[in-house]
């Protein structure tokens, strides 16, 4: 402070009465946008903020204070950052605080258009704002993951220090800055296609045009979304008037796959093929039970045992399921023995040799 005239000294003195104020306005920002974020979706890895320390402004002031006339013309007294995991999404989140806040355009900057060969790390969208009946305005950054890093790391090696580095050193950090833009751009490209897929297999799911969908997590989910099981689990609470709990049907992935289903139409005509013994099974489970609460997964799992025993997998096949779906233990041999039990004198175990 010592190094301040007393225009610079002035300010300072005043950023201290503003401190309360300006703690008050950052977190007001946090709010706004956190409360945004959550209505619209969007998911970020940091929305953090800061107001700028005593010190921080003081090196400020030293720098180039004579260009303002009072506290109130910096911009940056209060800093909030928003880092997101896809360059697109700071499109999304700019449009957002562009309805939250007033925009100070002339003092804004989008850096990602300035193209500069070593400027990837700082491609940051910079938009100066202030709220509605504050004084103060506050700076916004809005930047991705991989150009956060690169910032972080550029700040660590002095690569923007104004030290002068070896050419060989700027060559190659030149030559990874451009690897993570073109990783930046191939992570929303490929998000953006996935999305288009998932669109096109839910068409095609609910068009019945099974047979042309492989079976994935995505569409397994579509799939089940049409309500392919309900008729089955509920015909199986029946049995005792049991509730239906909600429970994961990933896990079936595998041992749908194993079950050489490769297609949602393979999936499809194996529950149609087996459903009828899956109810027999569940009924010879449950019959003598007072069970109330049943896994929303029991029908899918009985057929996956009716299909397992009836294609002479025995005890073995079963064993193995429970694997799948349990993780290896020494339990998943007792389920099996009890399920093989529980299944052997059904109908359709008549036939198995």
């Amino acid at each position: 402070m010592d190094n301040l005239d007393l225009h610079c000294q002035l300010i300072l003195e005043e950023y201290r009465d503003a401190l309360p104020t300006l703690e008050k306005l950052k977190d007001s920002v946090i709010a706004k946008l956190q409360k945004a974020l959550l209505r619209s979706g969007l998911v970020v890895t940091t929305l953090e903020a800061r107001v700028k320390t005593e010190g921080s402004l003081s090196g400020k002031l030293a720098l180039k204070g004579a260009k303002y006339a009072t506290l109130s013309d910096i911009t940056d007294l209060v800093g909030a950052r928003v880092v997101t995991f896809y360059t697109d999404d700071v499109d999304r989140i700019a449009a957002i605080a562009e309805k939250l806040f007033d925009i100070d355009w002339e003092n804004s900057v989008d850096k990602r258009k300035l193209h500069q060969l070593d400027s990837f790390g700082y491609n940051s969208l910079h938009y100066i704002c202030r709220l509605p009946g504050c004084e103060y305005r506050f700076e916004l950054q809005l930047r991705t993951t991989l150009q956060h890093a690169w910032a972080a790391i550029n700040h660590d090696t002095g690569y923007k220090s104004g030290i002068e580095i070896p050419r060989e050193y700027m060559r190659r950090m030149n030559r990874l800055a451009g690897i993570l833009e073109m990783a930046d751009d191939e992570f929303s490209r490929i998000r953006a296609e996935l999305t288009d897929y998932r669109r096109r297999m839910q068409t095609l799911v609910q068009n019945g045009k099974l047979d042309d969908v492989l079976l994935d997590g995505d569409t397994f989910r579509s799939y089940l979304q049409l309500g392919t099981l309900e008729a089955l689990n509920k015909r199986i609470a029946a049995i005792n008037q049991a509730e239906i709990q909600d429970t994961p049907f990933a896990p079936y992935l595998k041992v749908l796959s194993a079950l050489k289903c490769n297609t949602l139409g393979d999936v499809d005509r194996l529950i149609k093929r087996c459903e009828e013994d899956a109810y027999l099974l569940a009924r010879h489970q449950l019959g003598n039970t007072d069970l109330d609460i049943i896994s929303s997964a029991i029908g899918l799992q009985n057929i996956c045992i009716v299909c397992i025993l009836s294609t002479g997998g025995g005890k073995i096949g079963l064993e193995r399921m429970f694997d799948a779906l349990n993780g290896h233990n020494s339990q998943n041999a007792s389920l099996a023995e009890l399920t093989y039990d529980q299944a052997k004198h059904l109908p359709f175990m008549q036939n198995i040799k």
